[in-house]
């Protein structure tokens, strides 16, 4: 995500290193060049003139001070402006009413969908509610089934009718059997076409007429571009939503979408799908946004994510192992799979400052632990607790029933050791060395 843009952009800002002030004539070339990033990222043309136009106001406007290089106000006036631009601040989805009703739109294939099961999940874990599923998609045939299952997986129960094509009854409906079991919120999916047309704009009019929803939001497919912004202009221009999600800022995106659709639609970007599973969503603060196109990582986004897998009682009993000398690959284990419900891997690294251009061409995914944990699940319970049994013969048992060789399986009780006496040396600083253990294992390849 944003990988492009930001090397551009950090390319750019180095053009003013050196110098001894910000002038008209040294910041020229540098204001070329990030204009020519945006664009190359796809962000709308007028949006990049006034970008550009508004750093340059605000650069030549600066009073540099002796302590503070050019280039250093530069980064700064750059990251304020992204930031104004994706938004400001922070903008909360409003579910302030009981019922709280949420209409979601977007076009067929943008991942609206999987977004209102993500959505119910992040709504019932973290903020405590207890929604229900509306299936309002009439159209597309495996949409009701697909909404059914995500509910199943996320624990949240999905009204639908068999046999309707009628939206606005399947909504009317489904709010009132929500009121009658006490769901305090309700999402409702509706239908997209593969294109703008009438009467799909028609249909979700009506649907927002017949429920009077208190947030109305906008899913866009992040990896269409500039055909995203124009699409959430025209749905805004009918629906008048009340903010935007972007889906698939994992994968091959130049960003544009994401830099752009605040300024066109002035409408606020609230929630960006950043994987798969169903927990990845995340809130969008366009400051951190800013700051991870600029290279400087997201720390705050990854200290509340390494919080949320916290368990403070869990910590203090390993704290007491590592100080006897007791970490076995039972506590490694649990640690592992701590670190995958974080999210991506990648996603992750991008979030410590300078790890994202350290980054650029390795290769992780989600199956990077994989031969570590097929390592550890073919060993018996009494070798994960106490490692030191694992002799020659054993190494090759463990080789064989994880498809590994026993060169990986001596490389992995090597490292294990190493860490476990350096826990050993410096309790209390377990979690430093962990990290340190994960930065060693084989995760990438070049």
């Amino acid at each position: 995500m944003f990988e492009n843009l930001s090397e551009k952009l950090e390319r750019s800002l180095k053009l003013l290193k050196g110098e001894g002030k910000i002038t008209e004539l040294n910041i020229a070339e540098t204001l070329k060049d990030v204009r020519r990033a945006l664009l190359d990222a796809d962000v709308n043309y007028k949006t990049a003139k006034t970008f550009v136009d508004n750093v340059k106001d605000k650069a030549m406007g600066q009073n540099v001070l002796n302590a503070v290089k050019p280039g250093q106000m530069m980064i700064k006036i750059v990251h304020d402006e992204l930031t104004e631009l994706m938004g400001g601040a922070t903008t909360d989805i409003n579910i302030k009413n009981n019922p709280s009703i949420i209409l979601i739109a977007g076009l067929q294939g943008s991942g609206k969908t999987t977004f209102t099961g993500k959505l119910a999940n992040l709504l019932k874990t973290k903020r405590g509610k207890n929604p229900l599923l509306i299936a309002g998609d009439v159209y597309r045939p495996a949409a009701i089934n697909q909404l059914q299952v995500l509910g199943q997986q996320v624990g949240v129960t999905v009204y639908t009718e068999e046999g309707s094509k009628d939206p606005v009854s399947i909504a009317k409906n489904g709010i009132k059997m929500a009121k009658d079991k006490g769901h305090d919120l309700i999402i409702i999916d509706t239908a997209g076409r593969l294109a703008i047309d009438e009467q799909m704009m028609d249909e979700i009019a009506a649907v927002k007429k017949a429920v009077n929803p208190n947030e109305i939001l906008f899913v866009v497919d992040s990896m269409t571009g500039q055909d995203a912004v124009n699409t959430a202009k025209e749905f805004n221009d009918r629906l008048d939503f009340d903010g935007v999600v972007l889906t698939k800022l994992d994968g091959d995106t130049r960003g544009g979408a994401a830099l752009s659709i605040r300024s066109v639609v002035n409408k606020p970007i609230k929630f960006v799908g950043t994987g798969e599973k169903l927990d990845a969503l995340d809130v969008f603060h366009p400051s951190r946004m800013a700051d991870r196109i600029l290279g400087m990582g997201d720390i705050v986004s990854l200290v509340e994510r390494a919080q949320e897998q916290f368990d403070a009682e869990e910590a203090r009993k390993l704290q007491k192992k590592i100080a006897k000398n007791q970490f076995s690959f039972n506590d490694f284990l649990s640690q592992i799979q701590q670190i995958k419900k974080m999210g991506n891997l990648k996603d992750l690294a991008g979030m410590i400052p300078g790890m994202g251009k350290m980054m650029k061409d390795i290769d992780i995914d989600d199956n990077a632990f994989k031969s570590v944990e097929a390592i550890i699940y073919a060993m018996t319970p009494a070798e994960r607790e106490t490692p030191e049994l694992i002799n020659g013969s054993r190494r090759k048992r463990i080789a064989d029933g994880s498809g590994t060789s026993i060169q990986e399986v001596n490389r992995l009780l090597k490292q294990f050791e190493d860490t476990r006496k350096m826990m050993k040396m410096m309790t209390g600083a377990g979690g430093k060395n962990m990290a340190r253990m994960m930065g060693n294992m084989p995760l990438g390849k070049r």
